[in-house]
C-alpha cells in the first residue's frame, strides 16, 4: 500500500506500511509553507531550495541525494540521472529520478526534469504505477512535453505536480492546461491518494490532489 499526499510545488510524502518518504521537501520561496514533517527518508531531486528544505523535516531521516540503488528500512530506492533542462544539464544542472518500491507499488518522481526521455531511461521506468510529473512549464516540463514523457512511461495513475495554485506556483502554467492535452474535461480534487499493487485499470487515470499549503 502507498498512500501520496502532495504538499505543494514538487514536495510529495509517501507511506507505506513501515516507511515514509518525502520527496523534494518544499522552501517558502515557491509559496508553500506546509507544517513540519516527519520521515524515514527523505529524496532530493537537485540542490535547487524550492526542492530541498531539510528545516522542513523532523530530524531523524536518512538523505538520499543522487543517483544508484538504495535499500532503507526494506525499502528498495532507485535514483537515476537525469537533467534540469535539454542541453544535458549546461543551463540549469542535473536532475535525479527516483523510483519508490513501496509495498510493491513501484512509484516514480521525476523531480525538475527539463527533457523528454532517452529510450534507456524510459526502460528503467517502464514498471512505474505512478507517476509524480511536473506539467507548469517554466524550467522544467510543460503540458505537451509532460504528456510526451507520460506516453514513454505509460504508468497506471499520473498525479501532476508545479503547476500554479492559489498557494504558489504563481508562475507557472494552470492545470488547465495540462488537462486539455490528457484530453480529461472533467476532474475533482483529492486530499490523498490510497493505492495498493494489481488494483489498478486499463486506462492511465490523472489524480489531481490538493496541495497542504
Amino acid at each position: 500500500m502507498a498512500e501520496i499526499k502532495w504538499l505543494g510545488h514538487a514536495c510529495v510524502r509517501l507511506r507505506g506500511r513501515d516507511v515514509t518518504v518525502l520527496m523534494d521537501p518544499v522552501g517558502p520561496e515557491t509559496g508553500y509553507l506546509p507544517s513540519k514533517q516527519r520521515a524515514d527518508i527523505v529524496t532530493v531531486s537537485h540542490p535547487h531550495p524550492g526542492h530541498r528544505n531539510l528545516e522542513l523535516v523532523r530530524p531523524g531521516y536518512r538523505l538520499i541525494e543522487g543517483p544508484g540503488e538504495y535499500e532503507i528500512k526494506g525499502t528498495f530506492i532507485t535514483g537515476i540521472r537525469t537533467y534540469h533542462d535539454d542541453e544535458q544539464g549546461r543551463r540549469l544542472g542535473k536532475n535525479t529520478v527516483y523510483v519508490v518500491d513501496l509495498d510493491g507499488v513501484q512509484v516514480c518522481h521525476l523531480g525538475d526534469l527539463g527533457h523528454v526521455l532517452s529510450d534507456e531511461q524510459a526502460e528503467l521506468l517502464s514498471d512505474v504505477d505512478v507517476l509524480l510529473i511536473p506539467v507548469g512549464g517554466g524550467p522544467t516540463l510543460d503540458a505537451d512535453r509532460a504528456v510526451e514523457v507520460i506516453g514513454q512511461i505509460e504508468p497506471h495513475i499520473v498525479i501532476p505536480l508545479q503547476f500554479r495554485t492559489e498557494h504558489g506556483d504563481a508562475a507557472r502554467d494552470p492545470l488547465e492546461r495540462f488537462m486539455r492535452a490528457m484530453g480529461v474535461t472533467e476532474w475533482s480534487t483529492r486530499e490523498t491518494l490510497t493505492v495498493r499493487k494489481g488494483e489498478f485499470g486499463e486506462a492511465v487515470e490523472v489524480v489531481v490532489l490538493a496541495p497542504d499549503p
